[in-house]
């Protein structure tokens, strides 16, 4: 699970990204609001995890730029500001939860594991066609027949299974899976649907990835 921190305390932001990446989780960290909400925009997030007191765009600002532009994301805003007003404003810009600070990491754990539930995000496996997506044990299946996919195969089996058909754009692969600072380059990503291509096919899986040109990559299953 892919989650986003807006936090322009980098002491607090980078404890918050080692205590959620101990957890399993995979983890970014943007600054200010209106990097955050660019990083935000790309979809790839599974929970944003928002201060309100930051430079450029503040909390709200931001949460309200992001509901307009139709982010789905669960928000967790975090802020010293404890009085009920600004909890009721900070809900309405579009927050699903309002820890204030300082707050107990349990309780950061819990907020977090409520959110990415109730948007479905705890599932044991994916599966398009006849083939299923195992996020435990990161193999592929067909039937009885099964391969072990590497980390990165994993991730961007991943992706495309959760798109559930829609198309891809390579940009937002990469974001996803090398992170939104990373030098890797779109070849990567070609690079790694190969190997995903070959490892399907020797499964008997009936999913092809498919690539439609400058729209990226979705999944197809053929008919039986």
């Amino acid at each position: 699970m892919n989650i986003l921190i807006i936090e322009d305390d980098k002491p607090l932001a980078g404890s918050l990204r080692a205590l959620l990446e101990d957890r399993g989780y995979q983890v970014e960290n943007a600054y200010d609001g209106e990097t955050g909400v660019q990083h935000a925009l790309l979809g790839v997030y599974d929970l944003i995890i928002l201060d309100v007191m930051l430079p450029v765009l503040d909390g709200w600002q931001a949460a309200r730029r992001l509901r307009s532009e139709r982010c789905a994301a669960p928000i967790l805003m975090l802020t010293a500001r404890d009085q009920l007003e600004d909890r009721v404003e900070g809900l309405n810009a579009g927050a699903d939860y309002y820890l204030t600070k300082p707050f107990d990491t349990r309780e950061l754990l819990a907020c977090v594991g409520a959110l990415l539930r109730r948007q479905g995000g705890q599932v044991d496996e994916l599966r398009f066609g006849n083939t299923a997506l195992d996020l435990d044990s990161c193999t592929l299946a067909c039937g009885e027949k099964w391969v072990r996919l590497s980390a990165r195969e994993f991730d961007v089996m991943r992706c495309l299974m959760q798109a559930k058909g829609r198309n891809l754009p390579k940009e937002t692969i990469l974001a996803r899976v090398w992170g939104y600072d990373s030098n890797a380059v779109e070849n990567h990503v070609e690079v790694y649907v190969g190997f995903l291509r070959k490892k399907l096919n020797s499964i008997g899986s009936n999913v092809r990835i498919e690539a439609v040109r400058r729209l990226g990559y979705h999944l197809e299953a053929d008919e039986a």
